[in-house]
C-alpha cells in the first residue's frame, strides 16, 4: 500500500465515479425494452439489473486486461494522464445523459484515455493497432451482428406464433423477457465493470503497485462491480425512454429477441477480450427487432442522432481528456485540483439542468412530441 499516493487515491475515486455514471448511463441497455413492454415495473427492473451487474463483474477479467495493458503503453502512463482521461469520459457521459442520447460510455472512456496519453506521453503511448483491433472493428461489427440476429429472431418469433392468441403470446414473451433482460444485465456487468477495473489496474501498474500484465486484484473487482451496480440502480431514465420508446414501437416478442441477441454478442466479446460498447450492441438489437416486425415503425431521426453521438463520442472525449492532460502536465497537483473543480462545476450544472425536465420511473414510458399550433410550440405527452 506504500504506492497508494494521494494522486493515485484521487484517480481510483474518479474511476469509480466514472463506473457509477456508466451504470446509470447504460441501465437502458438491459432494461429499456422490458420496461417499455411492461414485462417489468421500472423500479423492479433497475433493482434486478443493479444486482446482476455486481454478479457479472466477477465472471471475467479479459476486457480489464485489454485496457490495462492493451490500448496504451503502461510503461509511459502516469496517474495524472489517467485522471485527465476519466474527466473527459465522465463529462461526456453526463452530457449525453442530459440529452437522452444512448452514446457509448466505453468509447468515452477509451477516447478520454487516448487523448490524455497522447498529450502526456506522445503518440508512442497509444497502441493504435490494438485500438483498431479491439475497439474500432468491434464498434462497427457488433451492432450489425446484434441487429441482424434480432431481426431474424423477431421474424421467426412472429412467424411461429402467428396463429396463437395474442394475449398468450404477449404473456409468454414477457416472462421470457425477465430472463433475457437479466442476462443482458449480467453481460453488462461482465463487460463494462471490467473497463473500470482495467483503469484502476493500469493506475496501480503505472506506480509499481502491480507488475506488468497483472490482472485486477479482488478488491478492484468488488469495488468496480459495486459502483456500476449502484449506478444502474439509480436508473438512467432519460436514456431508458429513448431506447424503449424513441427508436421503435417495441412489443414483447421483439424485446425478447433484442435482449437475447444482445446478450449473445456481449458475452462472446467479453470472453474474447473485445471492449465493445454495450450501448451500440443493444441499440442495434432494438433496431433489428423493429425491422423484424411487419409494419413496425422505426424512428430513423432518433436513430440518426444516436449514430452521430456514437461517431462523436470517442474524439470528443479525447479532446477533453487531452486538454485536461495539458493542464495536469504543466500544473502538477495544482492543475489536477483545478481540473477537478472545473469538472465538478460542469457536472453540477448538468445535474441542475436535468431537473428542468425530469424523467423518472413514473413517467419513463410517456412519449413526448412537439407540435406547432398557431405558431406556438406545444408539448404533447402520451402515455405509452
Amino acid at each position: 500500500m506504500d504506492h497508494i499516493t494521494f494522486l493515485v487515491a484521487v484517480v481510483i475515486v474518479t474511476a469509480l465515479a466514472f463506473d457509477f455514471t456508466n451504470g446509470f448511463h447504460d441501465t437502458a441497455n438491459a432494461m429499456a425494452t422490458s420496461i417499455a413492454t411492461g414485462a417489468l415495473k421500472p423500479k423492479t427492473a433497475v433493482l434486478i439489473s443493479g444486482a446482476l451487474n455486481i454478479v457479472g463483474a466477477f465472471l471475467s477479467t479479459e476486457v480489464a486486461k485489454t485496457i490495462s495493458g492493451g490500448i496504451v503503453d503502461d510503461t509511459l502512463v502516469t496517474p495524472g494522464m489517467i485522471f485527465a482521461g476519466l474527466v473527459g469520459a465522465i463529462l461526456w457521459n453526463l452530457l449525453t445523459w442530459l440529452l437522452g442520447l444512448p452514446s457509448s460510455s466505453s468509447h468515452a472512456l477509451f477516447g478520454g484515455l487516448i487523448g490524455a496519453v497522447w498529450v502526456g506521453a506522445g503518440s508512442n503511448g497509444v497502441h493504435f493497432d490494438k485500438v483498431v483491433e479491439k475497439i474500432l472493428i468491434p464498434a462497427v461489427a457488433s451492432p450489425l451482428v446484434a441487429g441482424i440476429a434480432a431481426l431474424l429472431a423477431t421474424y421467426l418469433a412472429y412467424k411461429i406464433t402467428a396463429r396463437a392468441r395474442k394475449d398468450s403470446v404477449t404473456k409468454g414473451f414477457r416472462i421470457g423477457q425477465i430472463a433475457s433482460a437479466s442476462l443482458v444485465s449480467l453481460a453488462h456487468g461482465t463487460n463494462d465493470a471490467q473497463k473500470t477495473m482495467g483503469v484502476i489496474t493500469l493506475t496501480l501498474i503505472s506506480v509499481g503497485a502491480l507488475g506488468h500484465d497483472a490482472g485486477p486484484p479482488v478488491w478492484v473487482i468488488a469495488s468496480a462491480g459495486l459502483a456500476i451496480g449502484l449506478g444502474t440502480y439509480i436508473g438512467g431514465w432519460r436514456i431508458i425512454r429513448t431506447m424503449g420508446k424513441g427508436l421503435t414501437d417495441i412489443q414483447s416478442p421483439q424485446g425478447f429477441a433484442a435482449e437475447a441477441a444482445s446478450t449473445t454478442v456481449i458475452l462472446t466479446s467479453a470472453h474474447l477480450g473485445f471492449a465493445l460498447s454495450t450501448t451500440q450492441v443493444c441499440s442495434g438489437g432494438i433496431l433489428g427487432a423493429g425491422l423484424g416486425r411487419r409494419l413496425a415503425e422505426v424512428r430513423w431521426g432518433t436513430a440518426g442522432r444516436m449514430v452521430i453521438a456514437w461517431l462523436v463520442t470517442l474524439p470528443a472525449a479525447a479532446l477533453v481528456g487531452g486538454l485536461s492532460a495539458t493542464v495536469v502536465k504543466h500544473g502538477g497537483n495544482l492543475g489536477t485540483a483545478l481540473i477537478a473543480l472545473i469538472a465538478a462545476a460542469v457536472a453540477g450544472f448538468i445535474v441542475i439542468a436535468s431537473r428542468r425536465n425530469p424523467v423518472h420511473a413514473d413517467n419513463v414510458n410517456e412519449t413526448h412530441e412537439v407540435t406547432i399550433r398557431g405558431g406556438a410550440s406545444t408539448d404533447v405527452r402520451t402515455a405509452a
